[in-house]
């Protein structure tokens, strides 16, 4: 380790894990006990220091005068190295004091012309390559802040803060800030291969569990089944139909009140009797979970007593007007509970074994986990961790972690929620990723498909979309069937594949809302059938998914992934966005606009491919395929047969 101290710093670098470092800077004294994605070092580690340069495996520190450089340490090649700002600065790393014990920290970086920056999580700006861009680092409905960023030049680095801030990956300079902190933290590997920075970053914060078995099947969802027997019927006629069908999930408000956590008998009258039938049917349950906690709910007196409810700033309770039942159109304020407190988590957590895991439902919809506030407020919130602006990026990963610790107290093998907020490493709590309440546009589609890439390259393996957008979409209009089949066909080769939205007409927000048919049938014969061929092509793919899954779980490899990761060799392959790879061999080139008769593909080097849906080897290079609505463009390595096969036998 090296310490250096200054009239104005304290600065730790120490090895963390094999070809990492952990970077630590504060005015006064590091601390030890702030919340964040790093735990223990991982083992492994062999560093050699030599006064002010440590080697550790393929990354080497230098420290000069308080600034830091590091390097690839075979070639010697600068990775990443600290920046002045200016001048008579005081330095790459600022802590701004703002007089209640927390500052505004800066940390100041050098900036490349040739570099492309990847990851740091969920975002909607449609883009792959970020640099130039100014990134919030905010919980949002659709941002997903994972403050990790995949650079081309061979290194991953996370921004070890859950604070509120933001980062700038400007063209002279990158800046990383948190608007109100302790202490600088941050964790950078280097790696000869997208892989090897990927594998290192999930030995750092934590790998993926193997997802179960039936969740690489296909989820039907929608906003909402209102009764136990409108959601039973739609299940049995997936199966009278022949429709493979792995999940069903039951939305929000299928509760009496935000807050009580349990099935309102009036509407679903025995939810055990229904888990028991859809597990007949082969069908697992997976049931929304709010955080809010409404006034008269059964659980709001004594969690506030207990003090498992967030405060504010201001005084008293943080609250939220949201629907409530029997309101109409009026909304109640509601609290929300801290699972930043673990008390507050086991609160939940017995809750939801009393009144779902006791019945038998395995899997939780953990919705509007960010929590879903107006930012105004999100900065106000008073958490057991601390104030919002300084904790706040973190409030779902510890709601996804006191989930999945009591889905794996109760006996669940392989413990899994589908969350809309995370954080670095909460893929460890077997999370799997959407991208939130999007709109059904075909611009939204793009969009999807560049924002995947970037959660991939953020440590997430698994992650959806709704199939369809969320905000609404007729059933019955032509245009919008177009868009419906394509995005089915990207989801079908989703890590997740789940159709949901609230299809028009819906009607206005309310806790009786309810949109139009979203199955599969739902959408006029021609539909129907090219959706049926992609049920059955999805599951002829699960086994394949298995294979990706244990990668996933053993080494951090994303399931869809960027063209570079696979072929970080070939120049081309790092500016591609509007493709992927599901995983190593098969590449996949979706449609996103409307009437495209055919679309270019491009096929990286260093294999040939095999079209799927003609048999035909094409060498690397730019190649025209048809895209009739019927399917989309995907392409196999040569070599791989059994897997040409076993996707032909779905389309035949």
């Amino acid at each position: 380790m090296i310490i250096e101290s200054g009239p104005h710093e304290i600065l730790h670098v120490e090895p963390w894990g094999p070809h990492a470092f952990r970077v630590r800077s504060a005015p006064h004294a590091i601390r030890n006990d702030l919340p964040g994605a790093l735990t223990t070092p991982p083992a492994g580690a062999q560093p050699e220091q030599r006064d002010s340069t440590i080697v550790n495996g393929r990354i080497t520190a230098e420290i000069e005068a308080g600034r830091l450089r590091f390097l690839h340490t075979e070639t010697g090649r600068e990775l990443l190295a600290d920046k002045q700002p200016y001048v008579a600065h005081q330095g790459p790393r600022v802590h701004a004091p703002l007089g209640d014990g927390s500052h505004r920290l800066e940390q100041h970086f050098r900036a490349y012309d040739d570099e492309r920056l990847y990851g740091l999580g969920q975002h909607q700006h449609g883009l792959l390559d970020q640099k130039g861009c100014v990134i919030d680092l905010v919980q949002r409905n659709t941002t997903t802040t994972i403050p990790f960023l995949f650079s081309s030049r061979g290194y991953g680095l996370l921004w070890n803060n859950p604070a509120m801030g933001r980062v700038e990956l400007a063209r002279d300079a990158t800046r990383w800030v948190a608007d109100s902190a302790h202490q600088i933290d941050y964790w950078i590997t280097a790696g000869d291969s997208p892989a090897e920075i990927m594998a290192s970053y999930a030995d750092a914060t934590g790998h993926a569990p193997l997802i179960p078995e039936w969740a690489t099947g296909f989820w039907q969802s929608k906003l909402r089944y209102r009764t136990q027997a409108e959601l039973l019927a739609v299940a049995s006629r997936h199966k009278e139909l022949g429709l493979p069908l792995s999940a069903i999930v039951a939305d929000y408000f299928h509760w009496a009140r935000m807050g009580d956590w349990s099935f309102d008998p009036e509407f679903w009258p025995d939810p055990q009797a229904m888990v028991k039938e859809l597990d007949q049917l082969g069908v697992k349950l997976v049931v929304s979970v709010w955080p809010t906690v409404e006034a008269d709910s059964d659980n709001h007196p004594a969690m506030r007593a207990a003090g498992h409810l967030v405060g504010s700033v201001e005084g008293g309770l943080l609250t939220q007007d949201w629907p409530a039942k029997g309101r109409g159109e009026s909304f109640l304020p509601s609290a929300y509970y801290d699972a930043t407190a673990p008390n507050a988590r086991r609160t939940l957590w017995r809750e939801l074994r009393e009144h779902y895991v006791e019945l038998g439902v395995e899997a939780f919809w953990l919705d509007a986990g960010e929590p879903d506030l107006i930012p105004r407020k999100a900065e106000q919130a008073l958490y057991a961790a601390g104030p919002g602006r300084q904790v706040g990026n973190m409030y779902g990963h510890y709601h996804a972690g006191g989930v999945h610790d009591g889905l794996a107290e109760a006996g669940v093998q392989r413990p899994l929620s589908l969350v809309r907020s995370c954080w670095a490493g909460s893929q460890r709590y077997g999370v799997a990723l959407w991208s939130g309440d999007i709109r059904p546009t075909w611009d939204a589609l793009a969009t999807q498909v560049r924002t995947g890439l970037n959660v991939a390259l953020s440590g997430i393996p698994w992650w959806n979309t709704d199939i369809g957008g969320f905000h609404g979409g007729d059933p019955s209009s032509q245009e919008y069937r177009e868009l419906l089949i394509r995005w089915f066909q990207f989801g079908t080769f989703c890590p997740v594949m789940r159709l949901h939205g609230v299809r028009e007409p819906s009607g206005p927000f309310t806790a009786e809302q309810t949109g139009a048919d979203n199955e599969v049938w739902s959408y006029g014969e021609r539909a129907y059938q090219i959706l049926r061929e992609h049920l059955f092509l999805r599951e002829r793919l699960r086994p394949y998914l298995m294979t990706l899954a244990e990668a996933a779980h053993e080494r951090g490899e994303p399931v869809l992934r960027p063209l570079l990761f696979d072929f970080p060799g070939d120049e081309r392959a790092w500016s591609v966005d509007d493709q992927f790879m599901l995983g190593p061999d098969l590449l996949v080139a979706p449609v996103l606009a409307p009437g495209m008769a055919e679309r270019s593909v491009y096929l990286p080097q260093g294999t040939r491919w095999v079209e799927l849906a003609t048999g035909h080897i094409h060498d690397s290079g730019t190649v025209e395929a048809a895209t009739p609505l019927e399917r989309i463009p995907v392409f196999v390595r040569e070599g791989n047969d059994h897997l040409c096969t076993a996707a032909r036998r779905a389309a035949a």
